[in-house]
């Protein structure tokens, strides 16, 4: 069985849900430095990664997990000399075990956005 999840606080494209839930498993869409209006916040890094994981917070809240259940991270980037500052700040958003992750770099993102956090939590 398949549940959306929503949150309208954080921004979400008409042709995605923010989350879907199947079997325990809660799959959240890709997540960029955006409030809900698609603006984009944050010069730095640290910045950038603080919008982001407040609006996978936020959509985790909704189906009563937090961070700390995300098992699996995809992290989208469009200059990998992101990585060390991102590397550096990434741990800070878990107070547990850190989610099995992976780094791509692409050539653009959403709204010129120069980071997209995508995750997946278990119940």
């Amino acid at each position: 069985m398949r549940k959306e999840i929503k949150v309208e606080s954080v921004g979400t494209a008409p042709t995605l849900s923010q989350a879907i839930e199947a079997n325990g498993t809660v799959f959240v869409s890709g997540q960029i430095h955006a409030d809900k209006d698609w603006e984009l916040h944050g010069e730095s890094v640290k910045e950038k990664l603080d919008v982001i994981f407040e609006n996978i917070r936020l959509i985790l809240e909704a189906a009563e997990l937090s961070l700390d259940e995300i098992v699996k991270a995809t992290v989208y980037v469009t200059d990998m000399t992101q990585m060390p500052e991102l590397n550096k700040h990434y741990p800070s958003y878990f107070s547990d075990v850190l989610p099995a992750r992976e780094a791509v770099c692409v050539k653009e993102l959403p709204l010129g956005a120069t980071i997209e956090i995508s995750v997946i939590a278990a119940r």
